[in-house]
């Protein structure tokens, strides 16, 4: 972030919400009525060369390696300072982006920014006074690994073999994936609490509009 943009107050405020795939983030942005940026779009393509592979072979979609923080970032500061930026539309099933798009905070102060690697841009929206709160949703792994599938399969992310793999990776993996978001400053919750501590963010930026004004 740059330290000449960086010296103005934002305009806006963001919200990241991170969590397990399928944890149910991109359901309760739409639930709280705010803009919603997806922080998913920033993956990398697959012809990228800095990708990470697993093991046994293809790309590690899993790993925050396999995303570009900095146009996320990037991303964030400008909805944040002014109101507005360029998302790429990335399509899952072919690894590839396939367009872009505008985003217009509409004057809205503050915003949502999901996705599973959004703890990883924490500390650098903190320090440059954009954040407004840090969320990662948990629920049981179990539940987690039924709605992550069935929605992958209903939308023909990869292969259904391939999803199957990652999703019993992931079922083994995810408390660890909570730990390291909430270590890296995501406060672990369930959606009502979510809800919750968003809903006192939009009071609080209430209240001090009303005193400013």
């Amino acid at each position: 972030m740059s330290s000449h943009s960086s010296a103005r107050p934002p305009a806006a405020r963001v919200v990241l919400l991170t969590g397990p795939s399928g944890s149910g983030k991109t359901s309760l942005a739409a639930l709280t009525g705010l803009p919603v940026l997806n922080l998913d779009d920033f993956y990398k393509e697959c012809t990228d060369p800095t990708l990470p592979q697993l093991p046994e072979g293809g790309a590690d979609w899993d790993s925050p390696l396999s995303w570009d923080a900095a146009a996320a970032v990037a991303a964030i500061e400008s909805l944040c300072r002014t109101g507005r930026t360029c998302v790429p539309v990335y399509d899952i099933s072919v690894s590839a982006r396939v367009g872009e798009t505008g985003l217009d905070l509409g004057g809205a102060a503050l915003f949502i920014a999901e996705g599973i690697f959004a703890a990883d841009v924490i500390a650098g929206c903190r320090s440059a006074g954009l954040l407004a709160d840090a969320l990662c949703l948990r629920g049981r792994p179990t539940t987690t690994f039924r709605r992550r599938l069935a929605r992958d399969l209903r939308e023909g992310r990869k292969s259904a073999p391939y999803l199957v793999r990652r999703g019993l990776r992931l079922l083994r993996s995810e408390r660890a994936i909570v730990a390291r978001h909430s270590a890296l400053g995501a406060h672990p919750c369930a959606k009502p609490e979510a809800l919750a501590r968003i809903s006192a963010v939009r009071a609080a930026d209430a209240v001090g509009d009303a005193v400013r004004s």
